[in-house]
């Protein structure tokens, strides 16, 4: 097999897109190190003019309310009161809108990164719609007591139903805060795994990456939708960690008895060095500079592939070579380091013996 043959056969694969942007690694950064002081953002021109507008409106809210309290519009008397209880729920309803535009403007607006920045806002939404249909329950009624306990066993009625929604909703809470993924990264739950393309209220959605149809880290082309509840209750493998956003892998060779297993080795080791071995130094730097920050920093982690050997249970060799590789190029990479092992071993049959016969 010639050297053009086995070039022909893939193209290298490019894995700098998988590097973390530096808005990913800082947010990751502050997670693990003490949060330095920035200077404030500067409070947008749309945000001014809303607040302005629920200022305005709620003055005019106000005035509304008092008129009609002082009964300056002579209404009757059956019409009076609930007048005044319409009055006072658009003061409050302002009220609680220019709140939340206050809120997105000096805390929302101010957060790092687009993701913190929508989930954010999707709870400063959630909480005003609550308050907001709290108001208009209450406006409904004659006073606060009743719409006290009719929301009181309406709730109580509703807690016992959605267990499980209300489950959903504190784990998507968990997920904003705790951070166990976010959208783009690539994680396992529960034995499904796939790319993270929305985090609802209620549930997650993923786009399933192997699966039973693929043998690969390939897209099978479905999408898994998942309770948020589960992250309460199972492990989530996270591969798109900013800070470090690699896996190791292997290859696996089956070797007759009679190889001449340093030639292996040496071979093994070389291919790889060659494909992955100045990035792949790097990241392991990168990755000791992270665990010596953590209880186990002494651990030994090798810069350069490494190759082990094992005796099969069967009538061969195994011979493994371990590497570092981005997750989304796990499947690419094998595939070519295969290819070219395997053409440098055939290179040499005397030294790199393969099994025969039907056992293998």
């Amino acid at each position: 097999m010639s050297e053009s043959q086995t070039a022909s056969w893939q193209e290298p694969p490019d894995d700098r897109d998988e590097e973390s942007s530096p808005e990913e690694v800082e947010q990751a950064l502050r997670q693990v190190t003490p949060e330095e002081k920035r200077p404030p953002r500067r409070i947008a021109g749309r945000h001014k003019a809303k607040i302005a507008t629920y200022l305005l409106l709620f003055l005019a809210a106000t005035a509304l309310f008092y008129l009609v309290r002082l009964d300056v519009f002579a209404l009757p008397d059956r019409w009076l009161r609930p007048a005044q209880r319409l009055a006072r729920a658009a003061m409050y309803v302002i009220l609680v809108l220019g709140l939340g535009s206050l809120i997105e403007a000096y805390v929302v607006s101010r957060l790092d990164d687009d993701v913190s920045r929508y989930n954010v806002g999707r709870i400063v939404r959630l909480a005003e719609g609550i308050v907001i249909a709290f108001i208009v329950i209450s406006a409904l009624f004659a006073n606060w007591y009743t719409a006290a306990v009719s929301l009181g066993i309406v709730s109580a009625i509703f807690g016992f139903a959605l267990q499980t929604p209300i489950s959903s909703f504190i784990g998507w809470v968990y997920i904003l805060v705790k951070h166990p993924y976010r959208v783009g990264d690539r994680i396992e739950i529960g034995g499904a795994t796939g790319d993270v393309i929305d985090v609802g209220y209620l549930d997650t959605t993923l786009w399933e990456f192997g699966g039973p149809y693929v043998s690969t880290d390939h897209p099978s082309g479905r999408i898994i939708k998942f309770p948020n509840a589960n992250v309460l209750s199972e492990p989530v493998y996270n591969y798109s960690w900013p800070l470090f956003p690699y896996i190791w892998n292997e290859i696996y060779v089956q070797l007759a008895y009679g190889t001449d297993i340093r030639f292996v080795a040496e071979t093994m080791q070389r291919v790889v060095e060659e494909e992955l071995g100045k990035r792949m130094k790097e990241r392991v730097d990168k990755y000791c500079s992270l665990l010596s920050r953590t209880p186990v920093g002494n651990l030994q982690v090798q810069s350069k592939p490494v190759v082990n050997f094992r005796v099969n249970e069967n009538t061969w060799v195994e011979g493994v070579v371990r590497y570092l590789v981005a997750p989304r190029r796990a499947g690419a990479m094998k595939s070519l380091l295969t290819q070219r092992i395997l053409a440098a071993l055939n290179a040499a049959p005397d030294k790199a013996m393969f099994p025969q016969g039907d056992s293998r």
